[in-house]
């Protein structure tokens, strides 16, 4: 019995609520209650027995110092695992999964155990159980690490989870009860995270981004990218964002953050792209019949890069192949799958996927027909000939059972060709060609290709070039030569062109001149290069000239010539034209030519000496275009044209032209030779050959008023009125008359020449016109030309209208029957047949009748006068006028019915007999001069007198007229003061019929008048009122004569 002193101070008691559990099965945790405070200070013993002992295998012996007390208790054994701990627990939020794990602690038993765990999961907030799974496992008495997973219904992101475990122990020899341990303290996965984690998405998506945190926490902002958006909360610990229509991401990703209150950062990245497209452009081939390589282009670009990439999968059917991928040079991508004996058909199947989706593409080819040669290597030329070479090279790969098609590229300076070589194929071998018809020291550049002849599918690259020389061989024809006879004829030059390398074939090193008579050889010269001509002495005989060129391999065929020239007789110079790159010259066809033309041309450059260069032609050509590197635009080149014919050479014609015309290169020099007030002339000199750079087609002349110092550019200013033009095509004239110039004024004068290239440079000169003396004149003539004019006009006119010119300025004393104030009304004067003014009969009046109106009527006796026309008279308003009487006046002369008799014979019809009237008895009795009464003015109609007469039979009353009244009186006014009027004018006869006494005025008068109508001399002077009015317009008018 195993014991176990406890001391508790008091009273033993029977100990109560005893209980003992075990953690590992090795030790015991025994616990009682005391019931009595008074059991304080005793002492317990344990003691534990074996089960076949006693049937209580537990007792406590309770004691002090004076008893001690046995109790026999009944043990309640229990067997309570210890409380786990969870090491870690993590979530996969892309499979929605939760991963666990734990120790088992099985180092606290000594031997193995079968053990129960239970695991359960709770919601966060709410802290309800979303599930509670048991997890069997054996412990080993060692520790050991338990994993466990679970995978939820809804995205992780959308709630957290609390996961806590405990375990039970299934020990079968234990007798005690046997219990689960305690629960682990509750865990969470990552207390902040930012979902979705590293997600890839398509573009153009819409993506929303979850931050979830521990409680006391908040969030400040959240981020896509650099922008920042608004917060969504959706609980206590997490809060999103909505990010729309997401743009294709950088290839790291685009950043998400989530910053938190107070200092911390969480984030995630996501990833946009596209789903790969199909491969394009699929193509399988071999090049070495050993493997057979697929390429093809991967289409759009993903945007997705890393473990996120687009993966590629090639399979053959029915085999499957993952195969290593590698880049072609052009961005391909391509792939290796090996040649399979005895097969020639192969169906490929390329697959592309990334996260985003999957996309294939298929072939089916047969290897036979899909040959790319590799590029042939080791490529060798070689030659022993002049027209010959050997070319080898290498093509890697196993081609016994087709047959080979290689091109052979030849290509030289001046020409290129291609050769076709059929050979059959072997394998890891060198293929061999033989070239021909090459030409002797050509130098060529030579490379190969290759490709399968059967089939036909591409050709493989060129390999590199190699160059080869053939040997030398003899020229192939003689130089072309031509000759010139010095002009006494002892000598002649021989001149011969260099061979082209073509026809030299080879290096030239000499050339030979011989001159034969009569095929007996007289000369021979050995010339070296580079010469290129050499003289020889005729001695006055002419021979035929004969020139060979040689090199190492040998010589050419002679080139002859004769050295006769004939006579010539008229020849004439033509103009070629130019064509910008050559001459075109033409010539007429001479029947006597039979062995060709032949043209010559000189070239000098500067100082150095002629170069003489030709060029034949058949005999039935007819013009040429004549080229020469050395001809250069604006310089004049003389050609002369030979025909060949059986005896010799004649020369035919000789042209002159430029390759291109160019503007002059000088202005013309040109002078003011004569200038007059309204012309200049003007003279130039022609332009030297040289500096004309083309054939002159004329002359341009520009000439306006201005000051010497004044702007060119105004000067030319195209649409200038004052700017004169002339074209001077005619090239014989070296002078030109200016005309239509003005006197004594500054013009600028601007001459220029001109070719078909254009117009040359100016010289300009100022010159000043003389002054104009005709004009001078001209203008003192035509005023005084004006004047002479305006003045026999005005007289012309004043003749024409002499008539209206009197009668306005001097009138004529009225013809007393044309008034019209002695008509009067039948009613008047009843049985009178005519009325008449101043009738030549005496004339008596019967009665004067005064009608007093508003004053004192002037009353005259013997006489009555009665106006016809008193009323009409009256003012429209029936007012009188001014303040005097208004007197009415009738008169009526007697009827007289004796006839007039016949006039003389002498006299002419029509004429009429004054009649000088004694007026003075009408007024009686006359007062004396000294008293002048006042006069009331009358107002009648016909004739009224205009003056104020002495009357001394009237009596008046004192009334003095106005000036309104003056105005009033109408008819006809005397002209003549009547002071100075005589009573016995000496030319006045006595009135026949009247029995006064007293002489009439001393002037004829009308009948109503007692004023003298013609005044005296000495009152012509004095100013007198008039009040007869004319306008200019009556000057233009005829007026009848009364």
């Amino acid at each position: 019995c195993n014991y176990v002193d406890v001391a508790v101070s008091g009273f033993p008691e029977a100990p109560g609520n005893w209980k003992c559990i075990t953690h590992d099965l090795n030790r015991m945790i025994c616990s009682w209650d005391a019931t009595s405070s008074a059991n304080r200070g005793l002492t317990y013993k344990i003691c534990q027995f074996r089960a076949a002992a006693i049937k209580t295998p537990v007792s406590a012996v309770a004691g002090n110092d004076f008893e001690c007390m046995l109790f026999f208790l009944v043990s309640f054994q229990a067997l309570i695992p210890l409380t786990p701990q969870i090491l870690n627990l993590s979530a996969d939020f892309s499979t929605y999964t939760l991963y666990l794990t734990w120790n088992d602690s099985g180092s606290v038993f000594q031997h193995e155990l079968d053990a129960s765990w239970q695991i359960q999961i709770l919601y966060k907030e709410t802290m309800e159980t979303v599930t509670l799974i048991n997890y069997d496992s054996k412990l080993t008495g060692k520790d050991s690490i338990l994993f466990w997973n679970w995978t939820s219904d809804i995205p992780l992101e959308c709630t957290s989870y609390y996961v806590k475990i405990r375990c039970y122990i299934n020990e079968l020899y234990f007798t005690g009860r046997k219990e689960w341990s305690e629960w682990s303290p509750v865990r969470t996965p990552n207390s902040v995270m930012v979902f979705p984690q590293d997600k890839v998405v398509l573009v153009g998506s819409n993506v929303t981004f979850c931050c979830l945190y521990n409680e006391g926490k908040s969030v400040k902002f959240m981020k896509y990218g650099s922008e920042s958006y608004p917060l969504l909360r959706l609980s206590k610990w997490s809060s999103a964002i909505k990010v729309q229509n997401v743009s294709a991401s950088v290839p790291s990703g685009t950043n998400v953050w989530c910053s938190l209150v107070p200092d911390d950062v969480e984030g995630t990245v996501l990833f946009v792209g596209y789903a790969p497209d199909t491969p394009q452009n699929l193509n399988c081939e071999t090049r070495t019949f050993i493997t057979i390589t697929c390429s093809w282009n991967p289409g759009r670009p993903t945007a997705l890069y890393s473990k996120r990439r687009t993966k590629y999968i090639l399979f053959e059917s029915p085999k499957y192949m993952e195969l290593p991928l590698k880049t072609t040079p052009t961005s391909k991508h391509a792939c290796d799958f090996p040649v399979h004996a005895n097969q020639k058909i192969y169906n490929f199947t390329l697959s592309a996927s990334n996260p985003l989706g999957q996309a294939e593409s298929s072939l089916l080819i047969d290897v036979n027909q899909r040959v790319h040669l590799e590029t042939p290597d080791k490529f060798t030329v070689s030659t022993n000939s002049s027209t010959h070479a050997h070319l080898s090279w290498y093509i890697p790969g196993n081609f016994i059972k087709i047959r080979l098609l290689c091109q052979i590229e030849i290509s030289n300076s001046n020409s290129e060709r291609q050769l076709n070589v059929s050979m059959a194929g072997a394998e890891n071998s060198n293929y061999r060609a033989w070239v021909d018809a090459l030409h002797p020291y050509g130098t060529y550049t030579f490379r190969v290709r290759c490709s399968a002849s059967e089939y036909f599918w591409k050709w493989s690259k060129w390999s590199e070039g190699k160059k080869l020389t053939t040997l030398e061989a003899p020229p192939a024809r003689g130089p072309d030569i031509w000759r010139q006879r010095s002009p006494v004829g002892e000598t002649v030059t021989v001149f011969w062109k260099p061979l082209l390398l073509s026809e030299a074939n080879g290096i030239i090193l000499s050339h030979e001149v011989v001159c034969y008579l009569r095929e007996r050889m007289l000369k021979a010269h050995e010339v070296p290069v580079p010469l290129n001509s050499t003289e020889i002495k005729l001695g006055g005989n002419d021979c035929l000239i004969s020139v060979i060129a040689k090199n190492r391999a040998g010589s050419s065929p002679p080139s002859r010539i004769t050295s006769v020239d004939l006579p010539s007789d008229n020849v004439k110079t033509e103009l070629a034209i130019a064509t910008g790159n050559g001459i075109y010259i033409s010539w007429h066809s001479d029947p006597n030519v039979t062995c060709g033309y032949t043209l010559k041309w000189c070239i000098s450059s500067g100082s150095e000496p002629c170069n003489v260069d030709w060029e034949m032609f058949p005999s039935n050509a007819i013009d040429a275009v004549i080229k020469s590197a050395l001809f250069q635009p604006g310089v004049r080149y003389n050609f002369s044209l030979y025909g060949c014919k059986h005896n010799g050479y004649q020369l035919l014609q000789n042209i002159t032209g430029y390759m291109k015309e160019l503007p002059p290169k000088v202005a013309p020099n040109f002078t003011v030779e004569e200038t007059s007030s309204d012309s200049i002339l003007v003279k130039w000199e022609d332009i030297p050959v040289e500096d004309c750079q083309g054939f002159l087609k004329g002359y341009i002349l520009y000439f306006a008023k201005g000051e010497k110092g004044s702007s060119k550019t105004s000067f030319m200013e195209e649409g200038s009125p004052e700017l004169t033009v002339k074209n001077i095509t005619d090239l014989t004239k070296k002078s030109l008359r200016i005309l239509g110039l003005q006197g004594k004024t500054s013009y600028r004068l601007d001459l220029r020449a001109y070719t078909v290239g254009g117009i040359g440079p100016s010289k300009d000169l100022y010159v000043v016109t003389k002054e104009n003396s005709v004009g001078l004149i001209i203008a003192i003539l035509i005023p005084v030309a004006v004047a002479v004019v305006l003045g026999v006009v005005t007289s012309i006119l004043c003749y024409q209208k002499r008539e209206w010119i009197k009668e306005t300025f001097y009138p004529d004393i009225p013809n007393p029957e044309n008034s019209k104030a002695l008509q009067f009304q039948k009613n008047i004067c009843e049985g009178n047949t005519a009325l008449k003014t101043l009738e030549m009969n005496p004339c008596t009046p019967n009665s004067v009748e005064v009608v007093e109106t508003r004053s004192t009527v002037l009353k005259i006796e013997d006489t009555e006068i009665i106006s016809p026309v008193a009323d009409s008279e009256l003012p429209e308003d029936g007012s009188e006028t001014g303040t005097g009487s208004h007197v009415v006046v009738s008169y009526c002369p007697p009827i007289i019915e004796e006839e007039i008799s016949s006039p003389p014979i002498d006299e002419p019809v029509g004429s009429s007999q004054v009649i000088y009237i004694d007026i003075q008895s009408m007024y009686q009795p006359q007062v004396n001069p000294e008293e002048e009464p006042e006069i009331n003015f009358v107002t009648t109609a016909g004739y009224k007198p205009q003056m104020q007469l002495p009357i001394n039979a009237m009596k008046m009353e004192s009334h003095s007229p106005t000036e309104e009244d003056l105005d009033k009186i109408a008819g006809y006014r005397p002209q003549a003061n009547t002071n100075v009027w005589k009573l016995n004018s000496p030319d006045s006869p006595v009135s026949i019929q009247s029995n006064n006494e007293n002489g009439s005025f001393g002037s004829p008068c009308s009948i109503n008048s007692r004023q003298f109508l013609i005044p005296p001399k000495d009152y012509e002077d004095s100013p007198t009122p008039n009040n007869t009015g004319w306008s200019f317009t009556h000057f233009f008018q005829n007026k009848p004569n009364d």
